[in-house]
């Protein structure tokens, strides 16, 4: 029986010829990571085992990136407990203030994941290296642990669906809208425990910043992973910065899969995920008049160059409509950096935008940004749960940069075509 990239990934990585479904395997770990608030935990079962040492100094990454910089005493706690590990085992893939980014941002950036690998991390959005070809998924900070002692961890090889991606998106439709929609037509659960491979004439049609964005929310249609092939595009991304060699998997012609869809790229619209849940999902034309009080734009699935330049093409000469507070977040420095040189931030900053050092703060409700009770939010970020920035009581809403930025200068959900 054929496999699947995923299965293909994983069966090199356990030194077996082949894997099924279902299958128990332990297989070879190329990088290990954890953040500011996984990481603790990690440490504190490291240090409870009695474990003295770690499997390779360069194989994994530790990024201070959701309370950072520290929003108080706790924060500033750990921190120090993750900074002082690195210290005393010598990881280089230390990235503290000034140096961090938003882990899922920063790793390919940084050439420390690329095509072929298999990569853990306490993060559930460590899915997102799937789009450079690698088979990456969240784990606990338990598993965290093991896999820094040991350099392996263990795994249930899981089934794949095929998501066959034809035509080419158009207007304003970007990656973001590709995932909402899947998530839409599959569910939250429509994944579970499964590989969303995607492939397809219409993949070549997605810049790395589409596919980081993609595959980054795989998690939240349930999926283990997700991954798509390694092309020309690929490639040119890894090149002068991917440290090892490029290894490249493919689907055998008889790989079996769970299910096949097929997705239209040119017939989709911008796509908002109402609250509670990222399968709410409704197109730009079917939104009504919702008044906003906040806009985010960046986090681990949308604070990329592509999608800062996106939002301030469409902000540019305008300004922030009155009682909307619009919070841009760069991914990493090099994304901040890369953005001021190109005038993005001065476009934001003269629009009333306030522009913030990478963090995942207001993503996950936890700083600069929270909403207080009967608040509305759009937002580029993953996830939509109650509570999720603020409040119980308030709402976020998804969306792409664009559909982010249209909204923060009208005050209401705007479709970006129309302003």
């Amino acid at each position: 029986m054929g496999m699947t990239m995923s299965q293909k990934i994983l069966a090199y990585h356990a030194g077996l010829d082949e894997v099924k479904p279902g299958q128990l395997i332990n297989a070879r770990l190329d990088m290990v990571l954890a953040n500011d608030i996984t990481a603790p935990v990690a440490i504190n079962e490291f240090e409870k085992c009695g474990a003295d040492s770690i499997f390779n100094k360069e194989k994994i990454s530790l990024v201070m990136d959701h309370f950072t910089p520290n929003k108080d005493i706790k924060a500033a706690t750990q921190c120090k407990q993750v900074r002082e590990f690195a210290n005393k085992y010598d990881i280089v893939n230390f990235f503290d203030v000034g140096q961090m980014g938003i882990e899922h941002a920063l790793l390919p950036e940084q050439g420390l994941v690329g095509p072929g690998d298999l990569v853990i991390g306490a993060d559930s959005h460590t899915c997102t290296y799937g789009a450079l070809g690698a088979f990456s998924t969240g784990v606990g900070s338990t598993d965290m642990a093991a896999g820094m002692i040991t350099g392996q961890g263990w795994f249930k090889v899981p089934q794949a669906i095929k998501v066959n991606l034809t035509g080419k998106c158009t207007g304003f439709v970007s990656g973001k809208d590709v995932i909402l929609h899947l998530i839409g037509m599959i569910g939250v659960d429509g994944a579970l425990y499964q590989s969303l491979e995607f492939c397809g004439e219409g993949v070549s049609s997605l810049s790395m910043d589409d596919r980081l964005c993609i595959a980054n929310m795989a998690i939240e249609a349930g999926a283990k992973n997700g991954i798509f092939p390694v092309d020309d595009i690929t490639i040119k991304y890894c090149e002068n910065r991917f440290k090892r060699p490029i290894m490249k998997f493919e689907a055998d012609d008889d790989a079996q899969y769970a299910k096949e869809i097929t997705i239209d790229l040119s017939s989709l619209r911008p796509t908002v995920s109402f609250p509670h849940l990222p399968e709410n999902t409704h197109t730009i034309d079917e939104v009504g008049k919702i008044k906003i009080d906040q806009a985010v734009i960046g986090s681990c699935t949308n604070g990329r160059l592509d999608d800062l330049r996106a939002a301030a093409s469409i902000i540019k000469g305008k300004k922030i409509a009155k009682d909307v507070r619009c919070i841009i977040f760069p991914g990493t420095q090099e994304i901040y950096l890369q953005a001021l040189r190109e005038g993005l931030i001065e476009t934001f900053v003269e629009a009333g935008a306030v522009v913030s050092t990478p963090t995942c703060g207001p993503c996950l409700g936890g700083h600069m940004g929270i909403l207080a009770e009967g608040e509305k939010c759009i937002s580029t970020t993953n996830r939509n749960f109650v509570g999720r920035m603020g409040h119980i009581k308030s709402e976020v809403y998804l969306s792409s940069p664009a559909v982010a930025a249209a909204s923060a200068v009208t005050g209401y959900i705007t479709d970006p075509a129309k302003i």
